[in-house]
């Protein structure tokens, strides 16, 4: 395919991408106050009590139940549109990694909402306990409904990436721009890169940083050994590829 073919087929699955997010996005808007309110529980679990959320200009909450609709819908049809980025990369793989397109398209999905999940579930509650532990008689938390969902879907999007690790390091692997060795050298880096990163997403003490350094260190071993296996499996495809040819 010509590299014009190739700009033709990213445009289309692109445009199947933005309609199929755009009709998620109509029907979760009917219900974006109620899942706004499921989003934001860990957070008001931890306020003080009589504390609200509250928006500070007219058009707040509107734009703010408007982006909710929007990423829930994100979230939803995210097996839709992992299957068309699998898809668009599908004609570059080997013949026998065609057939497991769906496949990956699927455990894309379900890593990246494991990602949302694991940071929803257990790193919001230890994070706003820490954070609304400042209020005082004297300092009462005013958080703008604007505000929380900013910092909340920075944090979701980001731990929904992170745990996509295995998944590109595979295909980094397949196509000889990663390898094991590299990464079992650049394990200690990798640590301490982690860590940095678990210091500054989470409060400043011990427990909550390893809460999140822990399972990113975990993704990161299992990345190697997927790493292996992907450039073990592209060795031995390579003299198979070209006998074919020949």
């Amino acid at each position: 395919m010509s590299i014009l073919g190739h700009l033709n087929e990213l445009r289309r699955r692109l445009f199947r991408i933005v309609i199929i997010v755009v009709l998620g996005f109509v029907a979760f808007y009917g219900v974006s106050e109620p899942l706004y309110a499921f989003l934001s529980a860990p957070l008001q679990a931890c306020m003080p009590e009589g504390s609200k959320l509250i928006y500070t200009s007219p058009q707040g909450a509107f734009f703010t139940y408007m982006k909710v609709a929007l990423v829930a819908s994100l979230f939803g049809t995210s097996p839709f549109s992992f299957y068309q980025v699998w898809a668009f990369i599908a004609p570059g793989l080997y013949r026998e990694e065609k057939r497991a397109v769906l496949p990956l398209a699927f455990f894309s999905s379900i890593f990246f909402l494991a990602g949302a999940a694991f940071c929803f579930f257990l790193v919001f509650p230890i994070a706003f306990k820490f954070f609304m532990g400042f209020a005082t008689d004297t300092i009462v938390p005013m958080i703008s409904v604007e505000e929380y969902l900013s910092f909340a879907l920075k944090l979701l999007l980001a731990f929904g990436v992170v745990f996509e690790m295995p998944l590109f390091a595979y295909f980094l692997s397949r196509f000889g721009l990663l390898t094991p060795a590299f990464m079992r050298r650049s394990r200690r880096y990798a640590v301490l890169v982690i860590f940095i990163v678990a210091a500054i997403l989470t409060p400043p003490d011990v427990f909550s940083q390893c809460l999140m350094a822990l399972p990113m260190l975990l993704l990161y071993e299992v990345s190697i050994y997927v790493s292996a296996m992907a450039y073990k499996k592209k060795d031995d495809s390579q003299p198979h590829t070209e006998k074919e040819e020949s």
